[in-house]
């Protein structure tokens, strides 16, 4: 039995996931690893609208992994309705932000429980087992941090930046209010700290948004350099181009460059090594870290599967390596 073998049998792991692109691996990874897997995913987009909690990217994850997400946008339920946003327009009430009919149901619920005392850790649990999900799915803190971004139209929360405006604005800084005071998910520091962990895996999420605001909670960052399995992050830049949202954008606007090498320093100090797309390959001697280079664009279900598949025998390799 090869070491990657072995570690698919008996291994756990952890990804740090936020947006489109980190439920996309999160799925490939739940499919390999069923309940040996845990997902600390971002909760620096949730916000309240319509007087309900909203948690765009726990949604997102808990629809992708239990094939409930819309195809089209990678967002949202498949086969969705319309008429709670129909009816409350009548009523001139803010449409910007669209809750379909099935979708509701999830902010309505979440928003009793969270009223009732509940966490949102618990909430969430809860919800993944409703969907029959094997992988621990937490939000990153049960205390609210919330994204806000520095715009030429003023400071923005981030669903009115990234929904509302549609990513229009120019950003010059993020920032993450309430990150010192919050407190990180216990059960994900466990999870980090488990002697039998075999990876940890970034997601090809937004750097600055989704996996910044995890890192910026106190404990996490802190629990990733102690934890003794490898770190790896995936690249969400191929060829210069982000696959999907503003990543690219952002990046220019920051004044950073567009590109994977870019990300790969921007996370100095947690990795053991990164993982580049095969179009980026010229890239890789520019890194100074140990390098997967293979194909990280997921359009089917198997192309998941795959990079999740080269992930975690890249992982393993680290892990032979480091025991020699």
């Amino acid at each position: 039995m090869s070491a990657g073998d072995k570690c698919l049998q008996e291994g756990r792991y952890v990804a740090l996931s936020g947006g489109v692109g980190g439920a996309k691996l999160s799925l490939g990874l739940a499919n390999l690893l069923g309940d040996r897997l845990t997902i600390i995913v971002n909760t620096g987009d949730d916000f309240e609208h319509l007087g309900l909690y909203v948690s765009p990217d726990i949604d997102t994850t808990i629809y992708t992994l239990s094939d409930l997400v819309n195809p089209d946008t990678g967002w949202g339920r498949r086969d969705e309705s319309w008429n709670f946003m129909a009816a409350i327009a009548q009523l001139g009430s803010p449409g910007w932000f669209r809750l379909g009919d099935s979708d509701l149901a999830m902010h309505v619920e979440r928003t009793r429980r969270l009223r009732a005392g509940e966490s949102l850790t618990a909430v969430t649990a809860h919800y993944a087992e409703c969907f029959g999900i094997a992988a621990k799915v937490l939000p990153m803190s049960d205390d609210p941090v919330r994204t806000i971004v520095d715009t030429d139209l003023g400071r923005l929360a981030f669903q009115e930046y990234f929904v509302r405006e549609q990513c229009r604005p120019r950003i010059s800084a993020i920032n993450f209010d309430g990150a010192v005071s919050a407190r990180p998910c216990q059960i994900a520091l466990a999870a980090l700290a488990e002697p039998n962990l075999s990876g940890v895996i970034i997601c090809p999420s937004n750097p600055y948004l989704s996996v910044d605001p995890i890192l910026a909670v106190p404990g996490i960052k802190e629990a990733l350099k102690a934890c003794d399995a490898p770190v790896i992050a995936i690249s969400p830049i191929i060829a210069g181009k982000a696959v999907k949202g503003p990543t690219a954008k952002i990046m220019e606007q920051l004044g950073r460059s567009a590109d994977a090498v870019t990300v790969a320093r921007h996370y100095a100090g947690l990795l053991s090594a990164f993982v580049l797309d095969k179009c980026d390959a010229g890239r890789a001697v520019d890194l100074m870290l140990p390098t997967l280079v293979t194909n990280t664009l997921m359009r089917s279900l198997d192309d998941k599967i795959s990079l999740a598949r080269a992930c975690l025998d890249f992982c393993a390799e680290l892990r032979k390596g480091a025991q020699r």
